[in-house]
């Protein structure tokens, strides 16, 4: 069994605290599919306005999730772990469904399959589930790139 804990997932993801949304790796395969977990707690940040009196995980976030776990197979599929300038984009997101509310004390349990990769465009599948319950599904499309300086990006646009 192929895991990663969260120092490891630390290598794959420059995301950090209150945005990194990936707690552990279950299991993945290169090329094909990963397993990972959030483990939500009252403690997250977002809680304080959404809502206070119910709190519910922000469905964004739950793509975000997702999209990070999408990454971290990305990279172990390429067999590299990202430099300071490489960072995942996303391109699109399609079919998003929200099937239940996930709260403080679900773990979300994110599947993410690779449905086809070309030209260095990234498509996946991906599934939250909490207790066995679908809670969030989605078609995510992103690409790795090779960040720029907003300086960078402003120069090149003129």
């Amino acid at each position: 069994m192929n895991s990663l804990d969260i120092t490891q997932i630390k290598q794959y993801l420059p995301h950090r605290y209150p945005l990194l949304l990936v707690d552990r790796v279950l299991d993945w395969e290169s090329g094909k599919r990963i397993t990972a977990i959030k483990n939500v707690t009252a403690n997250e940040e977002f809680f304080n306005g959404h809502f206070p009196s119910k709190p519910v995980m922000p469905g964004v976030l739950m793509i975000e999730a997702m999209a990070q776990t999408a990454a971290i197979l990305s990279f172990l599929t390429k067999n590299q772990k990202p430099d300071e300038n490489t960072l995942v984009y996303f391109l699109g997101i399609d079919g998003v469904r929200f099937k239940r509310p996930v709260v403080p004390g679900d773990q979300l349990r994110m599947e993410v399959e690779i449905t086809r990769y070309s030209r260095g465009i990234w498509k996946y599948k991906a599934t939250g589930s909490v207790d066995g319950q679908l809670a969030v599904e989605a078609e995510l499309m992103c690409t790795l790139r090779e960040a720029t300086a907003p300086a960078a990006d402003a120069a090149a646009t003129e």
